[in-house]
């Protein structure tokens, strides 16, 4: 009974988990299947976490933190689509100072709003179907922001493979040169993917505020911007499979306090490492079973100007 009641409550913890992995691994995916590499993740998901909290204790509407949220992750995306759409900086070097701007920025600006519980969104467990045995608490006990969020792996699939923009953003990553001559505005469709896959990481970033810990804490996002990262490439930018890499991720992250409450005697060190070890783990694996060599869209990262077309 205590092992079954062990993985019920890590099963239960793991979802929440993985909800802010899986959103920061969508909008990377966006911008990435339309060939624009942006590894500013860590930065947006700490702005939208910084934001949603603000909002939220500004107004009492954890709703309005949501919205605060995807829009400070799509101003920060916005920052990076003009350096590197715009101006052709190197995606690469925005990407990454796009992460530490998003530590400088908050760490200076959420002084004043940290530890402070903020109105967010508690678990739904005062009705029936949360109280059904193994089940309940794992399905039917989650806060709402985490249902609300559920759809849009599905939507992300849905709109890249079965819609005509989504063709279009797809031929972007692929063949830019293709695409603008086939009238496809390369630089608006990149840049409305850069926005959109902002404010899903700013979303995310929201949801560890609103809805994880409900307080802003300085670096809260502890890295999970890279871990999303490499579920993108482990899922190899396909917006179904990255669910099973957040939830492997999510899994391996919630089981770290589990193991702490059962007395495991494993050093705290090595359980707060075990995340990024099954990343590291998961990539090196990657790249060794891979056979066609493929690392993402063709055009994955490579500036466009329609003058070097061909």
């Amino acid at each position: 009974m205590t092992d079954a009641i062990f993985l019920i409550n890590w099963a239960a913890a793991a979802l929440p988990m993985t909800m802010p992995l899986l959103l920061a691994a969508l909008g990377t995916i966006l911008a990435g299947r339309a060939g624009v590499l942006n590894l500013g993740t860590e930065g947006m998901m700490m702005c939208g976490a910084l934001a949603g909290a603000v909002a939220s204790l500004a107004t009492g509407s954890p709703v309005a933190g949501v919205a605060a949220a995807i829009l400070a992750g799509a101003g920060l995306a916005l920052v990076f689509g003009v350096a590197c759409l715009i101006f052709k900086a190197d995606q690469v070097v925005t990407g990454l100072t796009l992460a530490a701007l998003g530590a400088g920025i908050t760490g200076l600006l959420g002084r004043d709003y940290a530890q402070k519980s903020v109105p967010g969104f508690p678990r739904l467990e005062d009705h029936a179907l949360a109280h059904l045995p193994g089940i309940g608490p794992v399905l039917f006990a989650q806060d709402a922001l985490l249902y609300a969020c559920l759809p849009l792996a599905a939507l992300v699939w849905w709109y890249l493979a079965r819609t005509d923009g989504g063709l279009k953003l797809r031929a972007v990553g692929e063949a830019p040169d293709a695409a603008d001559a086939a009238g496809v505005p390369v630089t608006a469709t990149r840049m409305g993917a850069v926005l959109a896959g902002g404010a899903l990481s700013g979303l995310a970033g929201g949801y560890l505020a609103l809805a994880g810990s409900r307080m802003w804490i300085e670096g809260m996002t502890n890295g999970r911007g890279w871990i999303a990262i490499a579920v993108v490439i482990l899922a190899r930018w396909n917006p179904v499979a990255a669910i099973g890499g957040a939830l492997l991720f999510g899994a391996v992250d919630a089981l770290v306090p589990r193991l702490q409450a059962a007395g495991v005697a494993v050093p705290t060190f090595i359980l707060f490492m075990a995340p990024y070890l099954a990343a590291l783990a998961v990539l090196v694996a990657t790249a060794i079973l891979r056979r066609d060599g493929a690392m993402g869209p063709a055009a994955l990262g490579r500036p466009y100007s329609r003058e070097d077309r061909h």
